[in-house]
């Protein structure tokens, strides 16, 4: 069964009256401009849960046609697993795609039980002679792979063999120039092991073992030219990484060796000193934002000794990157540092004596004070309420969306609630640790997440739903509602949403 994780426990109250249950994950943030936005939310959270059309057609239509559906989709993926070994790129390249697509919409763990061998055989060609777009679709198939098999021992087999191929092409300098990366900051994760607990979060040290021995990311540091170019396959690689040891790793070992890998990749753009960060290359920040969501995401399940070790080292350099060029860089920069803030705040008292130096005689203080707090909350809240007009409208307004949920978790520690409806369910969303969750999921299963949080009981496990809701054609039927129901309501949500927006419309200057 899936280890607990942070973050994932469900949220008191049941179900809902509606049938849906409760439970707490990552929503997609609005990009709203001030508090009209939540008031808003409240307004679409009464409305009738509607069945998605994934929903409809899987518990709707016949059940011949159900299962002649499913046989025409397994035939297919026979003959995308055949082409993952054909000698054309292209023919190679088309199958992965497809295959990508394929577990991302649906549910194919059983037919994926019967052929994960052959499955991983041929990513794992891929991966070592593919090159560019090959590379970063093997490594998106390994990363739904993962999610399809769980965190059971196949799942981890599967995740242990292709593991090494994952980081050689983060960190292998004899990788080829357009995959390669020069990163030489090592993590001095080792000297601190035998304060994680011996079992915590899934992850078992047996008693009188050595500590795990963890190899530096290897490479050199080199000039921002001689980096070559990274690739989405890079990218993907980090990502697939970071969900593949989410789901699937059960032994500190590989939880430990692969944030020490993830961690290497963006400290290359902190600097050791100073508050700016040194200069990156734009065909780096994709990579650098991408390994540190998958960073971030590793956190939520990391022992708290290890957490309080990561926080002496990388919370004073972590600010660095919010004066990246990159908007996406900045905005994964402020919410792992609002990760970190809340992962801070769950730390017993006896943890946080390790980040707060003071004698011992000295009472010890619950709350985590950082030094540099008014520096940060300044800058925070300058990307908060940036209107410069070279940036594009997008990238302002989903910037200051988050850097207000950022700053206003910072300096007051509440969490802006979200949710997320599918099907008859409804997800409450109340921590940073279930935004990166649900974030990375989302990020791989694309639409096919509420498919997914539906039907796959490894997220629903984690989300805290509880069991696969089994409904009938007629208690489907009864949930239904009319298309003149739903206009009237979207007519209604219409009304309301710009009423509550023209209330504070000219106030914006004093929203932050």
């Amino acid at each position: 069964m899936p280890r607990a994780r942070k973050g994932s426990a469900p949220r008191r109250g049941g179900q809902r009256s509606g049938g849906g249950a409760r439970s707490s994950t990552q929503a997609d943030s609005g990009s709203s401009e001030d508090e009209a936005a939540s008031e808003a939310r409240s307004t679409t959270s009464e409305c009738p849960s509607l069945l998605s059309t994934a929903a409809e057609e899987s518990f709707g239509g016949d059940a011949v046609d159900e299962q002649g559906q499913q046989e025409d989709l397994e035939e297919k993926l026979k003959e995308y697993v055949d082409c993952l070994t054909d000698k054309s790129a292209k023919t190679r390249q088309g199958a992965l795609e497809s295959l990508r697509l394929a577990l991302a919409a649906h549910l194919l763990s059983d037919f994926l039980l019967e052929r994960r061998l052959t499955v991983a055989d041929a990513l794992e060609k891929c991966l070592k002679k593919g090159k560019g777009e090959e590379q970063a679709l093997a490594a998106a198939v390994l990363g739904l792979l993962c999610v399809q098999l769980g965190p059971g021992p196949k799942g981890e087999e599967l995740f242990h063999s292709l593991q090494p191929l994952l980081v050689s092409v983060l960190s292998d300098s004899t990788a080829s120039p357009a995959v390669r990366l020069h990163v030489s900051v090592p993590c001095p994760v080792t000297p601190f092991l035998h304060l994680i607990p011996k079992q915590r979060h899934g992850f078992h040290l047996p008693p009188g073992s050595p500590a795990p021995r963890v190899s530096p990311v290897a490479g050199n540091p080199g000039s921002p030219s001689d980096h070559g170019l990274a690739l989405p396959s890079s990218q993907q690689c980090a990502s697939a990484l970071g969900l593949g040891c989410y789901v699937a790793a059960t032994d500190v070992q590989d939880l430990v060796s692969c944030l020490t890998c993830l961690e290497g990749v963006f400290s290359r753009s902190c600097g050791v000193g100073g508050s700016t960060a040194p200069v990156v290359p734009v065909s780096l920040q994709g990579l650098l934002c991408a390994a540190l969501q998958a960073w971030a995401l590793l956190l939520t399940i990391c022992p708290s000794a290890h957490i309080s070790r990561i926080l002496d080292r990388q919370l004073p350099r972590l600010p660095q990157l919010l004066s990246s060029e990159s908007v996406n860089l900045r905005m994964a920069a402020g919410e792992t540092i609002a990760l970190l803030f809340e992962l801070t705040r769950d730390l017993e008292p006896t943890e946080l004596r390790l980040l707060l130096p003071r004698p011992p005689s000295l009472p010890l203080q619950e709350d985590f004070v950082y030094e540099d707090m008014e520096a940060l909350c300044s800058t925070l809240r300058t990307l908060a309420t940036d209107s410069n007009k070279y940036r594009a409208k997008a990238d302002r307004r989903r910037q200051r969306s988050t850097f207000r949920s950022v700053l206003h978790f910072v300096e007051g520690g509440e969490c802006e609630e979200e949710t997320v409806r599918f099907g008859l369910e409804v997800l409450y969303v109340d921590s940073w640790a279930r935004r990166r969750v649900y974030a990375a999921f989302k990020d791989a299963l694309g639409s096919g997440m509420h498919h997914h949080l539906q039907n796959n009981e490894l997220l629903r496990d984690i989300f805290g739903l509880g069991p696969v809701l089994v409904l009938d054609a007629t208690a489907l039927k009864a949930c239904k509602i009319s298309r003149f129901e739903k206009h009237l309501y979207n007519a209604a949500a219409f009304k309301a949403r710009t009423k509550a927006r023209s209330r504070v419309r000219d106030k914006r200057a004093d929203i932050l």
